[in-house]
């Protein structure tokens, strides 16, 4: 290739806090793109088939939320190493992931197109954001941000090469790839037509399951018409999506109207951590943004007062508490054993749990192997004590029968490794500050410990784990990082 043809690779020294990525990133409107974004991927043949059957999605799409939050402030962290580091964690979860879609098709998670293609359809729909706002992104900030994303492929893959080098070539590729490279996914159709409707609470309202439940009944077909609204003609047309009458207009009023509000009010109020904080009231700061907080937990008190004095007495409402008596074997292994969601464990639900422990505690790659080895034991063990069909998953049928009786010396493996990689110190016992490190789930949950000279010795540590992993004992550290979404 001569001088002339040669593609430049964007420096990735452009990202970082003045990163124009960093400001949208800060921006909870932002969250829109996202979630468009995570359609066109799903959409993706490749990526469509490795959400399906290793993500945890469909289950858990809270703790999603906070670990691409997470991912994306480490990549933009000031302290270059910091980048490196989440960046070659992001490599090791991916190259664990590929197989066989249910069309004989392989797909693998490195797959340089497919990634380029995740990376091209967030550029993409963070233009659109702006673009349906009603803030026209100028030429210059527009090729500002394709080159920050490009050199976040660039951190990942080591080039850029499977995106185009310029903004002007960037729109026939993407034309290009909904024309050719995109399909009707099962992933597409789950996120479009059953995710939101099946959503489960976030932390802010899992002690009001009547609100949420209502309003959920009424906001998942709004929502799935407000994303198939945002959606380019062309893919709707692809894979058949066909909408209701004034699905574009009800996208454009979202767009305009959270425009409009970023606008007038406060910018605190309308940043990305104070959004999280709505749904988890462990975030709330000082200022403005935690008066807001406030104001709408009050009234979230009162509506649930009030819809408690409305609505007929359910039954046990207290089995489902964090922390309470054991479950039962079908229970347990709907709300922690089944990660991904789709009625069975198998190894991808087990490197689920490996990838949120790694994920909590930012592992090194020595240690965030022995972690896998660990769990890959205990994955071995269950499928050999329970799999007695030999289909490579245990059904809930399968693992209720059996289960009670099973010895599991994989799974205090599992607790061994886990205690070294939470004993940050070395010093043989876990520390309040430890021990919060491991469970700073999804929206940065701290768990209530007796204080802060609290300790665990191994033997304590251990002997919690296999309590909760057996289904024993309940857990609020564990229920938090492996059962709550």
């Amino acid at each position: 290739m001569s001088a002339e043809t040669a593609v430049e690779q964007p420096d990735i020294s452009i990202l970082g806090p003045d990163a124009l990525l960093s400001e949208y990133c800060q921006d909870a409107r932002w969250g829109l793109a996202v979630v468009r974004a995570t359609v066109l991927e799903a959409a993706h043949p490749q990526i469509g088939a490795a959400l399906i059957e290793n993500s945890t999605f469909v289950a858990h799409p809270w703790r999603r939320v906070f670990n691409t939050l997470l991912s994306t402030q480490r990549v933009l962290d000031a302290d270059t190493r910091v980048r490196d580091k989440e960046a070659a964690r992001l490599n090791r979860l991916h190259a664990r992931i590929a197989g066989v879609d249910p069309k004989g098709r392989p797909y693998n998670a490195m797959d340089p197109d497919a990634r380029a293609w995740v990376v091209a359809s967030l550029f993409e729909s963070t233009v659109n954001l702006s673009r349906m706002s009603g803030v026209t992104m100028s030429a210059e900030d527009m090729e500002r941000l394709y080159a920050e994303f490009r050199a976040f492929l660039v951190l990942l893959e080591g080039n850029a090469d499977h995106l185009p080098a310029t903004v002007e070539e960037f729109w026939p590729y993407f034309e290009d790839v909904i024309e050719r490279g995109l399909e009707n996914t099962e992933a597409m159709r789950i996120i479009l037509f059953e995710l939101f409707g099946h959503m489960p609470a976030p932390p802010l309202l899992r002690g009001h399951p009547t609100i949420w439940a209502a309003g959920r009944v009424m906001a998942g077909p709004v929502i799935s018409e407000f994303l198939k609204g945002t959606l380019p003609e062309s893919i709707r047309q692809r894979a058949g999506l066909g909408e209701l009458p004034g699905s574009h207009a009800l996208a454009r009023g979202v767009y305009m109207g959270t425009g409009v509000a970023a606008r007038v009010l406060p910018q605190s109020w309308t940043r990305t951590d104070t959004m999280i904080g709505l749904l988890d009231p462990s975030l709330s700061n000082d200022g403005s943004g935690s008066q807001l907080l406030s104001a709408l937990r009050r009234q979230q008190t009162r509506a649930a007062a009030l819809i408690r004095l409305l609505s007929p007495i359910s039954g046990d409402s207290s089995s489902s508490s964090a922390g309470s008596a054991a479950r039962s074997a079908d229970r347990f292994f709907a709300e922690v054993l089944d990660q991904t969601g789709d009625g069975y464990v198998s190894w991808p639900d087990i490197a689920a749990m490996a990838r949120e422990v790694g994920s909590r505690l930012d592992l090194d790659e020595d240690t965030e192997e022995r972690l896998f080895e660990a769990y890959a034991g205990w994955w071995r063990e269950l499928a050999s004590a329970l799999d007695d069909d030999g289909d490579g998953r245990v059904s809930r049928a399968e693992y209720a029968a059996a289960a009670s009786t099973m010895a599991s010396p994989a799974l205090v493996r599992v607790a061994e490794v886990l205690f070294d990689a939470t004993d940050a110190d070395g010093d043989q016992s876990i520390s309040a500050v430890e021990h919060r490190a491991l469970f700073r789930t999804a929206f940065s949950r701290d768990v209530e410990t007796t204080g802060q000279d609290a300790r665990y010795s191994r033997s304590e540590f251990v002997r919690e784990f296999l309590d909760f992993m057996s289904g024993r004992q309940g857990s609020a550290g564990y229920e938090s990082l492996l059962a709550q979404a």
